[in-house]
């Protein structure tokens, strides 16, 4: 009998206790008063007979009189009674229903071996149907998406060693997306570009579009390795890289990880997995090295390779507030075999277009090897985010050179929001989409104002050990989101090259803004 069964007999046993008791408590005043009531009756009598002696006798009526104040608790005797006719009944109901369990959990049969392996092989079907549900009948469930980012760039105060400084206008992201999932256990991604892209130091340059983006299929719940991709896609390699541009906080990624020492979609497999608390997380991936977003091929029978793993940790993580503070660290590595044997570091100011002010040229290296340590804290509406890279490349000629460079930045929202964390998401532990308390609009009705953070960057590059310089750069900004989509973006860029970079010692200032929204 289960402990819910229990509990209801005895309560229904207190209650008909209880109400027996009641009746017997009635019964007994009820023979008291019937005593008592003509004792009365016939010493009032008396009385008024000495004291009215002239009067006529008026004959006592004990009996009406001790009807009429008993006919309350004959009432109140017969409802007591009909109750414990409930309560009885519903007795009956439960012990049925309890022996009724106790059988079907319990068989008694002549063979009662033959009962056991019976029943346990009924408890294994059962497990099995609530663990496992066939879903071949299911079909795939597609949602058609896009993105669109408008950039405008001025070049406030441009450095005069550093050539084709323009301001300019461009769509930075102009694309179409797919997502789909189905059979239980599949999804997908298309993303195609739409925006014109320009190869080359000098505008026009070429224009290739569209571009391969995110292709990728995946296989869920796969028993011991948790989720399979194949495709083109990110590698698994460094907490800003992975964490989707939509979710980034700054207009570009930091200077040492887009197109530095973190690779970006890159054509493979990989293997992503974690832990039941979600606080421990694990990837890794195989990929050619290099394929072109543009072409979508190469024909050499060398296609290079690269070997990537990454491991994150959450040693602490607010589940009451869903992660509104949380403090995540990380650490990657990334084997490259190059298909052509010829490495390259450099980079921008962080905007799209324009001049690389810091450049390694042209290295002769087959292989190199960086790895990486990430950390971020989130903190209710403060959050903190940081990595440092290491490079070690293997020159041809037998040496070898290191590489450094590392971010950090911070993070503040006014209006009292916090940055999202998922612990595993698409790319494992990634940062989410930012959701206001409320939504910007203007309506006769009333106003909301979105949410507003404020943001500081600082980025560095180290390639003095290529007699290349160093690069720093600082960025203050502030993000303005009208919805979880919709957001402006603010920034004041500052770089600084040191003298051994490609332009010398130079300083310049960038305002860069954009206008940002997808679906």
């Amino acid at each position: 009998m289960c402990c819910r069964e229990t509990r209801a007999l005895r309560r229904i046993s207190v209650e008909r206790e209880s109400a027996r008791r009641s009746i017997a408590l009635v019964v007994g005043l009820f023979l008291a008063y019937i005593a008592w009531c003509p004792s009365r009756t016939i010493a009032q009598f008396e009385a008024t007979q000495e004291t009215f002696a002239l009067q006529p006798a008026i004959p006592p009526q004990p009996w009406a009189e001790t009807q009429e104040s008993v006919q309350p608790a004959v009432s109140e005797l017969d409802q007591l009674k009909k109750r414990i006719e409930e309560l009885e009944n519903r007795a009956r109901s439960e012990e049925k229903k309890s022996e009724e369990a106790k059988a079907r959990s319990n068989p008694q049969t002549k063979d009662e071996a033959k009962s056991k392996n019976v029943d346990k092989a009924d408890k294994a079907d059962k497990k099995a149907d609530e663990t496992w549900k066939d879903v071949s009948d299911e079909k795939w469930t597609v949602k058609l998406g896009g993105h669109v980012q408008m950039d405008y760039i001025n070049w406030a105060q441009a450095d005069q060693a550093i050539p084709n400084t323009h301001d300019y206008f461009e769509f930075r992201r102009l694309r179409l997306v797919a997502d789909g999932t189905g059979y239980g256990v599949y999804d997908f991604r298309l993303q195609m570009t739409l925006e014109p892209e320009t190869f080359g130091e000098n505008v026009p340059g070429i224009v290739t579009s569209p571009e391969v983006k995110d292709a990728y299929f995946s296989l869920n719940e796969i028993p011991l390795l948790g989720r399979f991709r194949i495709g083109n896609f990110f590698v698994p390699f460094s907490l800003e890289q992975v964490t989707n541009d939509t979710n980034n906080i700054f207009m570009e990624r930091s200077i040492p990880t887009q197109g530095v020492f973190a690779p970006d979609r890159e054509v493979g497999l990989a293997f992503y997995n974690c832990n039941d608390a979600k606080n421990v997380t694990w990837s890794s991936g195989i990929f050619l090295d290099s394929i072109s977003e543009s072409t979508k091929e190469r024909l050499d029978d060398n296609q290079g390779c690269r070997v990537s793993g990454r491991l994150t940790w959450l040693p602490y993580y607010d589940e009451p507030s869903n992660g509104r503070y949380l403090v995540h660290t990380g650490l990657g590595i990334l084997y490259t075999r190059d298909q052509d044997k010829r490495v390259r570091f450099r980079a921008r100011p962080q905007i799209r277009e324009g001049t690389r002010i810091i450049d390694s040229g042209v290295l002769q290296t087959d292989e190199y090897t960086t790895g990486n340590v990430e950390s971020a804290i989130v903190w209710g509406r403060f959050t903190v985010q940081s990595e440092a890279f290491l490079s070690s490349v293997s020159r041809l000629d037998g040496s070898s050179n290191q590489l450094s460079g590392a971010y950090i930045h911070t993070s503040y929202f006014l209006t009292g929001e916090n940055r999202v964390f998922e612990r595993f998401g698409q790319h494992g532990a990634q940062f989410a989409r930012n959701v206001p308390f409320t939504n910007f609009f203007l309506t006769p009705g009333g106003a909301g104002w979105g949410g507003w953070e404020l943001k500081a960057r600082w980025s560095h590059l180290d390639l003095n050990n290529l007699n290349a310089g160093q690069y720093n750069d600082f960025t203050l900004g502030f993000n303005w989101y009208w919805s979880d989509r919709v957001r402006m973006m603010f920034d004041w860029i500052h770089p600084i090259t040191s003298e051994q970079a490609i332009f010398g010692a130079t300083s310049s200032n960038i305002l860069a803004s954009r206008f940002d929204f997808n679906w």
